[in-house]
């Protein structure tokens, strides 16, 4: 008996309403003696257990009741408030997820349990009927799958409040006191709904052994099926539940990161498609000065869905870890894998310590696994011996990398920003690389320079191709060319056809230090044999005249002017000339009389004074107002249409680096470093661009975010813009990034990769073209291609207003 002044009917109501004691929560304790003798052991043992399972289902409802009461309620109520309200809810929901569902619930399953315990108690016939029908219902199934998935990011949000918020840490140390709490973690109420199903399974299979086969008991059908549902349950969220405890570890891998002082890398790691792929302890050697020794360095390795990073473990006085990056950030995109069947080595490392008065001077050989990948586009000074302490561990590695490559290139192809396509891809063609297998085919060697236009009505795109033997003329997305200049490597070239309502009609042609302008429409006619190749001699115009010795031009169109800017030696100076021509309209020309039969009309007409500029400039680009002209001190920013008067700007603007040391550091990166150009990132910033760095600047040139600086993967050689994203062009690669972010978003391979067309203020009808080492390898030579990058999906592109671009107009932009 529980207590002789009371009946087994009020021990179970106070059993149900949780007043007895612990030790009188038990089924024997509320049934008789005689009872019990009279049912036999095995049936008092199954009646045992079905009492448990009604036992820890009131419990479960208690717990999750008491979380509801205590910290929910509690956190809405605190005043002074623990968070902000504007991410109260947000954390709340976070941190419980949906267990307010699970205990709907329960609290139904619980009423049902206790009525039947109610109706046939001390002999409970069955509870797996009241069971079934809870859990057959696919919600509940459901409702405990999202809350067991999402339980590993709930203890973490738990875990890192705790650490940075000393109110929640107070908070919860006073939840604790709650009678209902009795001092235990939240973290053990948190983990209720994940253990719960696994422990109500072992009960039935407890009950379900108990059961007397020889009666038929409805238990023997019905508890197989309950426990069928239950294992299906607890098998589906185990993937979820190693996927949030995947992202755990990679959110205290990306909030524990240490970058290198001053340099900007935007690696995504906040993205939802994130994850962490692989990670574990790696050695690398470090050789000492002399040589003689060597060292070892232990590192921690983490291969991420698109980078790959070796950190160094530093832990804090606080208990804060920090990770440090011994090495910038590599992208899958040119991670490249070496060898992985290298023979072990070893290692000495400190034997164990037994007690032995020499333990801390005894070593031991350690086998060690070498395994090395490297950067494709920096494969010596950025390749990696690393070791690990196991075969097993190797084969891991290497698999891992195999797989997240793949996957890697494969969302790559498939969000791809600019979609190279072949424009001409074998008619342009380099000696064969054996000579004794040479054909009569023409040899047009590499292209040197080309530009696209428009003829025709309704236009078709045309393409003018500077190589070797001259220029080629022929339509686009064919290998029908024609030479129709015979100039030798031509330098440059630019097409100038309309600009506001005006109609130029003139090809420039850069051969040597001379600008010879060229009617378009003759020159698309010569090719298409329409006209006679000594006509184009009848449109030559030598533009500034046979004395004009060009070191380079551009074309650039400022002010509703289509200009032609180029820079021309000057003998024993330190300086270069700088002359600006426009483009005049053919309205215009045909009202010039001719003085004779073979005089050509001035195409381009001198625009302002000729100003100066440092004889080592190496390119101008332009702006909507203004260009700039690279040189190795930096960018000269001054207006076209006033080149004598204009106000002129150096950029960057780094005076200030002797008192600041953010810029001192990028004054120092700079050094050395070839400035390619700038482009407006955003209203308030333009992002300029060297070769190996690129920073943001404001409207003053002072460098902006703190001077951080981007480094490129690969050394730039030259570089195009196209609505927000910004393309770096080397050789073997073109980095897409985007301009605001800096964020790598896509790159292309290629072999001998050059720009040949792209212009900063392109509409977006205009293209970009690069050329690069074709496909056809044969005995008609190896082919050069020309590859147009076509935009694949609308970019989002902030247009800026009135307001804001009159910040600009300090540099007339």
């Amino acid at each position: 008996m529980i207590v002789p002044s009371i009946s087994s009917e009020e021990a179970l109501s106070r059993f149900q309403a949780g007043k007895l004691t612990d030790s009188e929560q038990e089924w024997h304790r509320l049934v008789p003696v005689e009872a019990q003798e009279a049912l036999g052991k095995r049936e008092v043992q199954r009646q045992s257990v079905i009492f448990e399972v009604i036992k820890s289902e009131r419990e479960y409802v208690a717990d999750l009741e008491a979380v509801q009461d205590v910290f929910i309620k509690g956190l809405r109520s605190a005043n002074p408030p623990i968070l902000r309200e504007s991410r109260l809810q947000e954390f709340i929901n976070g941190l419980f997820g949906n267990l307010d569902q699970i205990l709907a619930y329960h609290q139904r399953l619980l009423a049902a349990l206790f009525a039947r315990q109610r109706e046939q108690h001390p002999l409970v016939q069955s509870i797996a009927d009241i069971i079934l029908d809870t859990t057959i219902k696919s919600d509940f199934r459901a409702i405990y799958e999202v809350y067991i998935k999402h339980y590993p990011l709930a203890e973490s949000h738990h875990r890192k409040q705790l650490k940075l918020n000393r109110a929640y840490e107070l908070f919860i140390h006073s939840a604790s006191n709650d009678p209902r709490i009795r001092k235990r973690d939240l973290i053990t109420f948190l983990s209720r709904p994940v253990t719960k199903l696994p422990r109500l399974n072992l009960l039935l299979e407890q009950i379900l052994k108990l059961t007397e086969t020889e009666y038929n008991h409805p238990d023997l059908e019905t508890l197989p099926i309950i426990q069928g549902i239950l294992k299906d349950c607890i098998k589906s969220t185990q993937p979820g539940i190693e996927a949030a405890e995947s992202k755990v570890k990679f959110w205290a891998l990306c909030e524990s990161l240490v970058f290198q002082k001053g340099e900007i890398i935007d690696m995504d790691l906040y993205d939802e498609s994130r994850s962490l792929v692989y990670t574990s302890a790696v050695f690398r050697r470090v050789r000492t000065e002399t040589g003689f020794s060597e060292k070892w360095s232990d590192l921690d390795a983490a291969l991420i869905d698109n980078y790959f990073i070796l950190t160094r473990e530093e832990k804090r006085p606080n208990g804060v870890i920090r990770r440090l990056l011994m090495s910038r950030p590599m992208p899958l995109s040119f991670l490249r894998l070496g060898a992985f069947n290298d023979s072990p080595e070893t290692r000495r490392e400190k034997a164990a310590d037994d007690g032995g008065i020499l333990d801390g001077w005894r070593t031991q050989s350690v086998p060690i696994y070498p395994f090395t990948i490297y950067h494709a586009g920096n494969k010596s000074t950025r390749r990696y011996t690393l070791y690990v302490t196991s075969e097993t561990q190797r084969k891991k590695w290497y698999n891992a990398f195999v797989d997240a490559i793949g996957v890697h290139k494969v969302r790559q192809d498939a969000n791809m920003w600019f979609n190279p396509q072949n424009i001409t891809d074998g008619f342009f063609r380099s000696p064969p690389r054996d000579p004794s297998r040479q054909s009569n085919a023409v040899i047009t060697s590499r292209i040197r320079c080309a530009v696209p236009y428009m003829y025709g009505s309704p236009g078709r795109r045309y393409l003018a191709v500077g190589c070797g033997p001259g220029v080629y003329v022929g339509p686009a997305n064919s290998e029908k060319f024609k030479r129709v200049l015979t100039h030798k490597n031509p330098i440059a070239m630019a097409a100038y056809t309309t600009w506001e309502n005006k109609v130029f009609n003139r090809l420039v042609v850069q051969v040597d230090s001379s600008l010879l302008s060229y009617s378009l429409d003759i020159l698309t006619r010569v090719s298409l044999g329409q006209s006679d190749p000594h006509s184009l001699d009848a449109s030559l115009d030598r533009i500034g005249g046979s004395d004009l010795s060009v070191t380079l031009f551009r074309h650039v169109n400022v002010a509703g002017r289509a200009l032609l800017i180029c820079a021309s030696k000057r003998r024993m100076a330190t300086s270069m000339n700088l002359h600006v021509f426009e483009a005049v309209n053919a309205a215009e020309l045909s009202l010039v009389p001719r003085r004779s039969s073979t005089s050509v009309p001035r195409t381009f007409r001198p625009f302002g004074e000729t100003g100066y500029i440092p004889r080592d400039a190496s390119d101008i680009v332009g702006l909507s107002k203004t260009v700039g002209v690279c040189t190795t001190t930096g960018i000269i920013t001054l207006d076209p249409t006033n080149v004598v008067q204009s106000a002129v700007t150096i950029v960057p603007e780094l005076r200030g680096a002797s008192e600041d040391e953010n810029m001192a550091n990028l004054k120092s990166r700079t050094e050395g470093l070839k400035p390619l150009g700038f482009v407006r990132a955003n209203p308030a910033e333009l992002l300029v661009i060297y070769d190996e760095i690129g920073f943001y600047i404001d409207k003053h040139g002072v460098p902006a975010r703190r001077c951080g600086y981007i480094k490129w993967e690969v050394k730039a050689v030259s570089y195009a813009y196209r609505n927000g994203q910004i393309l770096l062009i080397s050789p073997e690669f073109i980095e897409v990034r985007n301009i605001t972010t800096s964020r790598l978003v896509q790159v292309i391979e290629g072999r001998d990769i050059r720009l040949l067309y792209s212009v900063p203020y392109m509409s977006k009808e205009d293209p970009v073209l690069v050329a690069m080492q074709g496909g056809k390898d044969d005995k008609d030579g190896v082919s050069d291609k020309i590859v147009e990058l076509t935009e694949t999906q609308e970019l989002s592109m902030v247009t800026p207003t009135t307001a804001t671009t009159s910040i600009w107009d300090e540099w007339d932009m």
